[in-house]
């Protein structure tokens, strides 16, 4: 056996948590629920294995074969509306929580009537209505996004728990010890169940893994944690009762630690040599196969008559039976269906407009006054970010938020980027509108995961039926003497993901409508602050009402005749400036600030375009690789015949930003580079 129960009470008094009483028994009624889910949990993996080789199921898929009682144990502890996240052997996960298998059998075999449309396989399926956040590909990945189910769970202070189901080889990655501080610092209701099967690929956890138990781990957490026997689901079930009981109590979360073993290799397309060895091997699927043993404890108690046991078995074969039809019977996705899932539709806005309005602003005043108005409209709405609270922050733009909206709403968060992006992400997936703060947005290359993998595919991988509507927002660009880690414009990066909206305002009226915008928006959206604009973008009229600028809607600031200059963010005012150095020289320039960079207002350019003939892209990101190179590609393939000159770029030089401030001047293009080259181009 893998760990001895002298072990088990090792890490259970080490960690804090009461160790269970496997002895008692348990009710009748559930004792042949859990059973009922353990049959339909093997059968199903079972078939899906057959269906695999015959070439039915799609892609791979990873068998729960051999850890049936965890699931099954954990699901009859949940109530309908608790939230369930998964992993990527993530079957007997969503059947232990209600999944319909015919539709989860669609999924597999990548049909239009499975749950995510055939669009997210074995790994993602889900079902939002049983609030099941998806199964995972990303190790690990089920922890963040549990921990921000937990806060919505805390916020709307319905009593609901959240379970994460993790393996082995995700206590090893940093956002399992993030998403533990984070769920212990704010007492969130998450059980965090680690289903240690003892193997990774190929690797066994002993080799990998610092401790001999990963729920010793709790103790650096001041979190209860136990390794309790996962193949006994009776075990399983008092454990996680006393558990959950804990989390809806407010009393915190808990780790739990269900030693089990998998009987298959890592997955079903996996043909590697298994190096488990033989005897460890045997002993596990002969002696401490879960099936058996909770039949033994049936029969011992005389929980479930005989006749009734051969009355569940057939008719999980009858269900299994109806669900492979089904899903054989399915159609295929279309191409426009998979178009679809991709982002939720925006909503249409009428432009308010600045005529008329004497107030002005300053940047970070305008971003300021949209969260505080969009915060009293929606009680979704929330922020969170490193010191935005009583310090509102160090550009302040959070400032007077935590005093009007209280802690619960403005929540300063622990240095750990990946975690509370990710529980943004869970928040959003779970119902609320979070506004994640990145202090500088550099460090937005420790949240990829959370963002390219989890916000931009969740709705896609689960067939265009969950919204995210979340806000990642923070200070970009140079400028300010921040040198090479602090500088960056990285919003090349964000265009290129699908399922993501990239947001750069670039006066203080633009960033209050479309912060307003990306807070309603259902979609993730990136919205880059720069920070030449904190500091020099000057003031400008700002009505007070609340307003919303459309997404995807560029705006003509200056209108001219000779050249285009499509400038992005801190670049427009420059672009601007130049214009008006040009104009004495009788030089007439057109200036289209896209706004939004993604979607992107191609008819607005190109309609420019064609009325100038020449066309001046400006950005303060690299010009290598940088998004310019899309919109001279955009105009290239679509307006190339309305050009007298070839479409010209301005970035930054390629080079990492300097600290010293003459070089960081001569790095970021200048109001002077934007107007000489305009005069190149029209020579």
């Amino acid at each position: 056996m893998a760990t001895t129960q002298s072990t088990q009470k090792s890490a259970t008094q080490k960690s804090g948590a009461k160790e269970p009483t496997s002895n008692m028994q348990l009710s009748a009624d559930v004792l042949e629920g859990i059973y009922t889910t353990m049959c339909r949990i093997r059968r199903f993996d079972e078939m899906t294995h057959k269906l695999f080789d015959e070439g039915h199921v799609k892609g791979t898929a990873h068998s729960y074969v051999g850890q049936e009682a965890i699931a099954a144990a954990v699901g009859a502890n949940l109530r309908k509306d608790d939230y369930m996240a998964s992993n990527h052997r993530g079957h007997g996960h969503c059947i232990a929580k209600g999944a319909d298998i015919s539709l989860m059998m669609a999924e597999l075999m990548g049909q239009e009537s499975g749950y995510c449309g055939g669009l997210g396989g074995s790994m993602h399926i889900a079902d939002m209505k049983l609030n099941i956040l998806g199964a995972n590909g990303i190790v690990g990945a089920a922890m963040p996004l549990s921990t921000g189910a937990g806060l919505a769970a805390k916020l709307q202070g319905n009593g609901q728990v959240v379970v994460a189901f993790f393996g082995d080889g995700g206590s090893n990655q940093g956002v399992f010890h993030e998403s533990m501080n984070l769920a212990s610092v704010w007492k969130l209701p998450v059980l965090f169940v680690c289903e240690n099967n003892q193997y990774a690929l190929s690797t066994s956890y002993r080799q990998t893994t610092s401790v001999n138990q990963v729920a010793r781990r709790a103790q650096g957490y001041d979190v209860p944690g136990i390794t309790i026997d996962g193949n006994d689901a009776v075990e399983v079930y008092l454990t996680v009762r006393e558990a959950v009981e804990r989390a809806r109590a407010g009393d915190g979360p808990t780790l739990i630690e269900a030693m089990t073993y998998r009987w298959g290799q890592h997955s079903m397309r996996a043909n590697l040599r298994d190096p488990r060895p033989e005897k460890e091997y045997k002993d596990w699927v002969k002696r401490r196969d879960p099936v058996k043993r909770i039949e033994k404890t049936i029969r011992s108690e005389s929980a479930v008559a005989p006749k009734r046991m051969k009355e569940i078995t057939a008719s999980v074969e009858s269900e299994l039976e109806s669900a492979i039809a089904f899903g054989k019977g399915g159609e295929e996705p279309t191409v426009e269906e998979m178009l679809a899932a991709v982002y939720s539709p925006h909503a249409h806005y009428d432009e308010l407009g600045t005529e008329g309005v004497t107030r002005e602003l300053a940047f970070t005043e305008a971003l300021n006054e949209a969260m505080h108005q969009e915060m009293a409209r929606d009680d979704t709405v929330f922020l969170m970010g490193e010191d935005v609270g009583a310090t509102g922050g160090i550009f302040q733009v959070s400032k007077g938020l935590f005093e009007e909206f209280g802690e619960a709403r403005v929540r300063d968060t622990p240095i750990s980027e990946a975690t509370f992006v990710g529980c943004g992400v869970g928040a959003a997936i779970a119902g609320m509108r979070p506004i994640v703060e990145l202090q500088i947005f550099d460090f937005v290359a420790l949240t990829m995961d959370m963002l390219v993998n989890q916000a931009a595919k969740f709705r896609f991988m689960l067939g265009g039926k969950p919204k995210v509507p979340l806000v990642v927002r923070g200070p970009q660009g140079g400028g300010i003497r921040m040198a090479a880690q602090h500088s960056q414009s990285l919003e090349a990066w964000f265009t290129h993901v699908p399922g993501l909206v990239v947001v750069g305002p670039s006066t203080p009226y633009d960033a209050k409508g479309l912060l307003t915008a990306a807070i309603r928006d259902d979609n993730p959206v990136v919205f880059l602050e720069t920070k030449l604009l904190y500091v020099e973008g000057g003031n400008g009229p700002v009505p007070e009402e609340s307003y919303a600028i459309p997404i995807g809607k560029a705006d003509v600031k200056r209108e001219g005749t000779d050249v285009t200059v499509v400038a992005t963010m801190a670049m427009v005012p420059r672009a601007l400036s130049a214009a008006r150095t040009l104009e004495c020289e009788g030089i007439s320039v057109e200036v289209v600030d896209p706004r939004t960079l993604k979607p992107l207002d191609e008819e607005t350019i190109l309609n420019s375009v064609e009325k100038t003939n020449r066309v001046l892209i400006v950005h303060e990101a690299w010009t290598t690789g940088g998004f310019g190179a899309e919109v001279a590609a955009m105009i290239a393939d679509k307006g190339f015949d309305w050009l007298d000159a070839p479409v010209k770029r301005l970035g930054a030089m390629d080079t990492p930003m300097p600290y010293n401030d003459e070089l960081e001047r001569a790095t970021i293009p200048s109001t002077e580079k934007i107007a000489q080259t305009v005069r190149e181009l029209l020579r």
